[in-house]
This record gives C-alpha cells, sequence and structure tokens, in this order.
C-alpha cells in the first residue's frame, strides 16, 4: 500500500476522504459492538468479528485500512493539509465499506425467500413432497386464520417418523401437521421486519444465545408481525455464510 505526496486544494482530498470514510466506520463500529469499553478502531474489530458478520467480511481490510489511517494521520500537517495521499483505489474501498456500514444489508436480502408455509391440517405427504422438491428444511405452521403456531423442520419430522415407524406403519395419506405438534417441543422462533438490518438479526440471535436458548429461526414478515406472510427465514448458518463483496 503505497502513498503519494501532494498537495491538497479546494475539493476533498484522497485523505480528506480516506478519513471521513474510516471515522464513519469507526463510529459505527462503537455504536454496534457492545461486548467492549475500549472504543479504539483495532480492538472493537477485533471484538466484534466474532459476532457480526459485516465485521468478518472485511476483517482483513480494516486493520489495514487501520494502519494507513495512522500513517495518513501522522503526515497531517495541519486541519486541512495532508503529506501523504492514499491511492484512489484504495479510497474508493473504504467508501464502499463504509457505505455497508452506515447502511447495512438487510436481513432479508440473504435470507431463504421462497418460504413454504402450511396450514396445521395439511397432510404430512405435502410436506415430505416438498423437501424431495426444494430441500427446504423449515415450514412456518398457520391455522385457519392465518395465524401463525409453529415452526415444523425436517428434523423434528425425521424424528417423529423414526420413532413411530418403530410401533407400527405410518398412513401418511391421512396424517396430518396437527397430528405431530408437541406443544412442548415448539422450536423458539423470532420475528422481524423486512427493513430490519444483519445488525438486528444477529443481536437477537446473540440475546438467545446469552439466555442459553436455541432460536431456530428469524422469520421476515412486512412489519415483523407473527400473523404476517413470511417473506424469508433466516438462520445463524445464514448469517456465517455472508459474502457481501465479490
Amino acid at each position: 500500500m503505497t502513498v503519494t505526496h501532494i498537495q491538497s486544494n479546494k475539493e476533498k482530498s484522497l485523505s480528506e476522504r480516506f478519513e471521513i470514510a474510516f471515522n464513519q466506520i469507526h463510529k459505527c463500529l462503537i455504536d454496534k459492538v457492545k461486548d467492549t469499553s475500549d472504543d479504539r478502531f483495532k480492538n472493537l474489530v477485533e471484538t466484534g468479528m466474532k459476532k457480526h458478520s459485516l465485521i468478518r467480511s472485511f476483517y482483513n481490510e480494516l486493520f489495514q485500512f487501520a494502519k494507513l489511517r495512522n500513517a495518513i494521520v501522522h503526515e497531517k500537517v495541519d486541519h486541512d493539509y495532508y503529506i501523504a495521499e492514499p491511492h484512489l483505489e484504495i479510497v474508493e474501498r473504504i467508501e464502499k465499506i463504509a457505505a455497508y456500514f452506515m447502511k447495512p444489508e438487510t436481513a432479508l436480502n440473504i435470507a431463504t425467500k421462497k418460504v413454504h408455509r402450511f396450514k396445521e391440517n395439511d397432510r404430512l405427504e405435502d410436506v415430505l413432497s416438498c423437501i424431495r422438491k426444494t430441500s427446504y428444511s423449515r415450514f412456518p405452521v398457520y391455522n385457519e386464520k392465518g395465524e401463525y403456531l409453529w415452526l415444523l423442520t425436517a428434523t423434528y419430522l425425521l424424528n417423529w417418523l423414526t420413532d413411530h415407524l418403530a410401533d407400527q406403519v405410518i398412513d401418511l395419506n391421512n396424517a396430518r401437521i396437527s397430528d405431530i405438534a408437541n406443544k412442548e417441543h415448539k422450536q423458539l422462533v423470532a420475528f422481524i421486519s423486512k427493513t430490519s438490518s444483519i445488525f438486528k438479526a444477529e443481536e437477537i440471535f446473540e440475546n438467545f444465545h446469552r439466555e442459553g436458548k436455541k432460536l431456530e429461526a428469524i422469520i421476515i414478515t412486512l412489519n415483523g408481525s407473527e400473523n404476517e406472510k413470511p417473506l424469508g427465514i433466516v438462520t445463524s448458518y445464514d448469517l456465517i455464510e455472508i459474502d457481501l463483496d465479490d
């Protein structure tokens, strides 16, 4: 990462643009990383990457930006005069990343968007058919009024089938989703609106984890109401697998 030596002009210099973007990222890190009282940039990156996919996505670059920022600031003569200037592509890169932090990706953008939902009186055979065709593994279940009841997972269904096949042959043509509902073993889910950010989704998963509870999924609806049409489903695995940049 090299620097050239030029004099500032009336327009924002590359160094000014770099410092503005750096400070924007720093502010976002302070706002989002709650598990430390040390608000130094590098510490926030190191602490935040453990829980926030956005920080993990740019972990290496953020550390390089911190080094470059220190070099630029140390070469700063006064408030608006820099001796050292970063290359244009570096400035454009940090500005792009700053934009990600200031307006983070919505959880809906990384969610499984083709949600297959069922009513409690639908046949189990229909669920199995859907699993075969789509490989989906989570299905919100609703009553006839469109009210959310529970989340049926492929794992739960498989376990139920295994337990019952050990005792008798199951007539899947007549078996209904309501037949396998177990109020004592409902999967934990949360609901958020379609505009909620990745940070919001991660915060919810972390809150459940802190309480020693396993959150199976977050269901995204228009306004975050559980009785609205599901627009997407996010799991902790989706957050781990985020890749924001090519």
